[in-house]
This record gives C-alpha cells, structure tokens and sequence, in this order.
C-alpha cells in the first residue's frame, strides 16, 4: 500500500459511495468523512444542519497501477446522479452535493477533463452541476459509518436505497 494514491468525491450518501467504491479492483480503502467546507473537525449531527458547508465524502484508497484515477473518475460518473444540485434522491442539502475534491494539479487536470468528457457523451440528460475543488482537509467520519452498507443490509435505507444503486452500479458499469 506505499505506493497507493487517494482521491476524494462526494456523491450524494456516503454509505451508497462507499459501498460502490469497495467493489472496485485495485481499490484498497475507502473512507467516509466530511470535506470542502469551513468547520474545523465536523461531526454527522453537525453536517446534518447543513451549516458547515461541508459534503459527506469518501477518501478512496487505491493502487494506480490497477486503477487509475480517471477509471475512479468515470465510475463517479455511474455512481451517483451528477445533475441534481445539493442532493441525491430524497437526501436533500448542500452535504450531498456532487463533488471532486482534487489533491494537486494533476488531478485537478484530469477531474476537469472527465467532467468536460461526461458532458460531451451525451449520458446524462440534464446539466451537469458537480464541483471541482481544491481538498483543504478531510475528517473521517464516526467510526460506526465504515463499511455501513456492509454491517447493516437489513436496515431500510440500505435495502430501499443503497441495495439497488449498487446492483445499477455492478449492471451498469464494467471495468475493463
């Protein structure tokens, strides 16, 4: 793992991410947590107020000689509905905006050419809203957030939401 890289994106949920990124080849870690807003140190109850700017994110552990980040960049695209301003489904608010938060120019290059080629392929019938941002600080979430999807597939909103984005997900999408 000393020579993996990470990217951070925020998609709505950070279970439904998570859950997607994890089935991924050649990621090794993903993380839920909070970026891109102006509270030092946030908690859930405090994003869930919607007033510290902050968006539910994961932080993706990953090995670039397996995946690249423009592989986790167009997967991005699949996992989530990129048009929808501050929300995803019935999750509603500036903590589940579409978001790429880039770690240095070359991702920043390349997270900005994958949002030009997602618009140019026509896959998405509305606009466009996600934003590319410099990543000041991550904070991990609550521990009991980790692997959530995996540790309760009973609870509702991991049958009634996440289920079905995965399966999407796993029909929808397939790595060469």
């Amino acid at each position: 793992m000393k020579n993996n890289e990470t990217a951070v994106f925020g998609g709505g949920c950070f279970w439904c991410t998570e859950a997607i990124y994890k089935r991924v080849k050649g990621v090794d870690k993903v993380e839920p947590g909070y970026a891109g807003g102006h509270t030092h140190n946030p908690s859930y109850k405090m994003i869930c107020t919607g007033t510290t700017g902050h968006a539910e994110v994961i932080r993706v552990t990953y090995n670039p000689k397996t995946v690249t980040y423009s592989d986790l960049l167009e997967i991005f695209w699949y996992a989530h509905d990129p048009t929808t301003l501050n929300r995803q489904g019935n999750d509603i608010g500036t903590q589940y905006r579409s978001i790429i938060l880039y770690q240095n120019e070359e991702q920043k290059e390349i997270a900005e050419s994958s949002l030009q080629s997602a618009k140019a392929s026509k896959m998405f019938k509305k606009p466009i809203v996600t934003e590319i941002e410099a990543l000041d600080d991550f904070f991990p979430a609550e521990d009991y957030h980790s692997d959530y999807f995996a540790n309760n597939p009973n609870q509702p909103y991991c049958r009634a939401v996440i289920a079905p984005k995965v399966q999407h997900f796993l029909e929808s999408y397939h790595e060469d």
